[in-house]
């Protein structure tokens, strides 16, 4: 959850399956690419089912969230039940729970939190991937406690605040943490901004038998364009085969009112390229997607942008990959995910 700098919010219009779909600023061009797809049929909701690997989620009477703006889309509660309303007819059958960056004395409460969730009636939520500081005296015993926890698939820490300079994660007692992870079978998702890139092809190397995931396609800035810095740290982290990419995150860093699927289509791509049709996979980033876009226009984007791809491709980026590499298959039990 890499936090663009907000701008200024523009009229939007009806989405053209009259509910709102495509409602944050849209452009005359995007209303068009919108319509064309709806007419064409290629929707979420009439392809593979999708499970979004990373839905953040939070009670401000359950948790504290030091970041939390007080104004803006991220202001206030995110519940699940918001989260279901604005997920209808995408075609989300399953979902993740994606820490949200608590201050360190509540992990546990948020861990008691996400887990309350998943699995609940009614809802998409199976698992959790839980919040932790590797590098804390008392981290193998707050992770060892889910050991028998199904549930929790793995673990994260954002790497982009002060707190965490370039090569915190390199450390050797985070490396430590990390490799324990490994031992557990739990994926440690890496989030930091695209100038550290290099540190999690090192952290990558230095713990061989743990799986991860780049969060956000390494946290490029969309406005900018897709540097040749990005593309060549891309491809060194992709060389290492135990990590995955998500693709996530990026919409956040577009022009609130005055962007369009073809200004994400060439770093989706990238990873692609990079990253091979195995190790790709959906996440939204709600509500964190809405500083620029609505969950549904962001789906809507994405489903644009890859309904050239082979089939196969497309139920590996939307759910297979997500199955595979966060070993969700006993908490499907056998759903259509």
């Amino acid at each position: 959850m890499l936090l663009p700098v907000a701008s200024g919010s523009t009229p939007g219009c009806r989405g053209p399956d009259g509910r709102g779909g495509v409602v944050i600023g849209m452009t005359r061009r995007q209303f068009v690419l919108a319509s064309a797809l709806a007419a064409s049929g290629v929707q979420a909701s009439r392809s593979t089912p999708i499970v979004d690997t990373h839905q953040h989620l939070w009670d401000l009477k359950r948790l504290s969230l030091p970041w939390l703006p007080t104004s803006g889309p991220l202001a206030g509660d995110h519940r699940l039940e918001d989260y279901i309303r604005e997920a209808d007819g995408l075609g989300i059958t399953r979902t993740l729970y994606m820490e949200v960056d608590v201050a360190p004395e509540q992990h546990e409460a948020e861990a008691a939190y996400a887990l309350e969730r998943c699995g609940a009636p009614g809802s998409p939520m199976i698992g959790a991937i839980l919040g932790g500081r590797p590098d804390s005296p008392d981290f193998e015993a707050y992770v060892t406690r889910f050991r028998r926890e199904l549930r929790v698939r793995g673990l994260r820490q954002v790497l982009h605040s002060a707190a965490t300079p370039q090569g915190h994660c390199l450390q050797p007692a985070y490396i430590a943490g990390i490799r324990l992870l490994g031992r557990m079978r739990l994926v440690f998702d890496i989030c930091l901004p695209a100038p550290f890139l290099d540190d999690a092809r090192q952290l990558a190397d230095a713990c061989p038998d743990t799986r991860f995931v780049l969060d956000h396609c390494g946290n490029p800035n969309v406005q900018e364009g897709p540097a040749d810095s990005w593309r060549r740290a891309i491809d060194a982290v992709a060389r290492r085969k135990n990590v995955a990419c998500k693709i996530s995150g990026i919409v956040a860093t577009a022009r609130r009112g005055a962007w369009a699927a073809e200004d994400l289509a060439p770093f989706i791509e990238h990873c692609r390229a990079a990253f091979g049709p195995d190790r790709i996979l959906f996440g939204s980033d709600w509500p964190v997607c809405t500083m620029v876009a609505s969950l549904r226009e962001w789906v809507t984007a994405l489903q644009r942008i890859v309904a050239g791809w082979p089939d196969d491709e497309r139920r590996k980026l939307f759910s297979q990959n997500a199955v595979r590499w966060y070993g969700l298959s006993r908490l499907l039990s056998g759903s259509a995910a």
